[in-house]
């Protein structure tokens, strides 16, 4: 890197603010210094030494650190101390403005400078965060962490702090597409214009996009109270292309014996089972039919007609990556205690059988189903596959794209969760990769994700569902 590119050394005078960056937010987003603008990111050496013993075996997160620490190494390059101290230029490829890194030292506070015990490493960081406001008062000194507490215990010490929102594409659960908008009456009452015509055997309605009041993305069904189902092929030039679906096939169809017992089940069951369709998401409170409509379709597609090739089943699991190591037997075996939920439900597909263990016997002799580790996954590119991700929410939006980059030719991938329902620290409903993927993808053309409604599983888990 040219000297002339070189900051100079921070001063009071200067105006960028000055992040500093919790261990949580790098494991988050190992690119997250990357995306503060022109602004100064600063990181502390406790959250190298977090970094450096998280980064060793295969799990998820050991992966994030070393992509961190890669990253924080390749901006910092050969800088000597002093052009670190100053803040060494982020070199971003589509942008003229540079924001500035820099690692923090931990040097002793002055005594008029109030400090936490500095037995915890949470501490450690808050203190270097007093250092810098003492030493920068003109500046704003943000923490940015997605630690609630820590967030709490900056305030307590009058740290400016926020968490890391980058990669939060929406601020209410509620704005996230459904997969489908539900008209109020007869939908053609707020049409004022249509041409329908054929298509090999379809009838596809043209509908300009001025008629709906509302946002419209490919793969999104149109359902009214008179029972009217229609599914957006795609929009063009400002028009929406309706295919008309007959209501009676769409409740009547079928997966590996099970049928939709909503009109929600019949659209996931729909795009599921379209081989155009790449990516699909499940999302739906527990119960709601999620794993065994995925599960079915998989079974359909693999063994009936011979779609895939194979199903991949994975499940993302506070406590997986710690777990797995300690369980006996080979991959398969360790995975199938946390992918209870598969057989679960494998089960439930053929409760009616005669002789229900021989029939589940059979599917999994004759359905090429792999249970896989998702530190193993990474790397991998499986081929003409259907990769079935259960727990979903409990990724974070680097994970997921890890995972989904893994399909191949002629693969499929299904994600399902409930976002009501997650377990990683640091994770909410905004944050979760599920989200990020369904807002990121809701104009991919190939793509399509339905909100589950009701608990079809029981009345029991129905009433639990709406009074706990």
């Amino acid at each position: 890197m040219p000297d002339a590119q070189l900051a100079q050394p921070l001063t009071a005078t200067d105006q960028p603010i000055l992040y500093v960056l919790d261990t949580n937010v790098l494991i988050h987003d190992p690119t997250a210094l990357l995306n503060f603008e022109e602004h100064h990111v600063m990181i502390p050496m406790t959250v190298l030494e977090e970094l450096d013993k998280l980064k060793s075996g295969r799990k998820a997160q050991a992966a994030d650190c070393r992509q961190a620490i890669r990253e924080i190494d390749r901006i910092l390059g050969r800088a000597t101390p002093e052009e670190i101290a100053a803040g060494v230029p982020i070199p971003r490829a589509s942008k003229d403005t540079y924001g500035r890194l820099s690692i923090i030292m931990s040097p002793p506070l002055p005594e008029n400078v109030s400090t936490l015990p500095n037995h915890l490493n949470d501490n450690k960081i808050i203190n270097d965060l007093c250092q810098l406001k003492h030493d920068f008062p003109h500046h704003r000194v943000v923490l940015v962490t997605k630690d609630i507490n820590m967030r709490l215990k900056a305030r307590g010490c009058g740290i400016e702090s926020d968490d890391y929102q980058n990669d939060q594409l929406v601020s209410d659960i509620e704005q996230l597409n459904k997969g489908y908008i539900e008209i109020q009456g007869n939908f053609w009452d707020q049409v004022n214009k249509v041409d329908t015509e054929q298509q090999m055997g379809r009838t596809v309605h043209r509908i300009p996009l001025s008629d709906f009041n509302c946002e419209v993305h490919p793969n999104q069904f149109i359902i009214d109270e008179l029972g009217f189902i229609g599914r957006v092929i795609n929009t063009v030039d400002d028009e929406v292309h309706l295919l008309h679906i007959d209501s009676h096939s769409f409740m009547e169809q079928e997966a590996w014996g099970l049928t939709p017992q909503d009109v929600y089940q019949a659209m996931a069951l729909n795009l599921l089972m379209d081989p155009d369709v790449h990516l699909v998401n499940l999302t739906g409170s527990a119960g709601s039919g999620k794993t065994i409509l995925a599960l079915a379709a998989a079974i359909e597609m693999t063994v009936a007609t011979k779609q895939y090739r194979r199903i991949i089943a994975t499940r993302s699991t506070q406590g997986l990556d710690e777990d797995i190591g300690f369980l006996p037997g080979t991959e398969a075996e360790k995975m199938e205690p946390w992918l209870g939920a598969i057989t679960d439900n494998l089960e439930a597909l053929h409760c009616d059988d005669e002789d229900c263990s021989g029939s589940i016997d059979y599917v999994l002799n004759k359905v090429p189903l792999h249970f896989k580790s998702l530190n193993y996954i990474r790397g991998r590119s499986f081929q003409h596959s259907l990769i079935l991700i259960d727990e979903s929410q409990n990724l974070t939006p680097h994970q997921i794209k890890t995972i989904v980059t893994r399909a191949g030719n002629g693969s499929k991938v299904i994600c399902l969760g409930n976002l009501a329902q997650i377990d990683t620290p640091y994770l909410n409903a905004t944050s979760s990769g599920l989200t990020y993927l369904t807002e990121r993808f809701k104009d991919f053309q190939f793509g399509g994700n339905i909100k589950l409604q009701g608990v079809p599983r029981s009345l029991l888990a129905e009433y639990a569902e709406a009074n706990l």
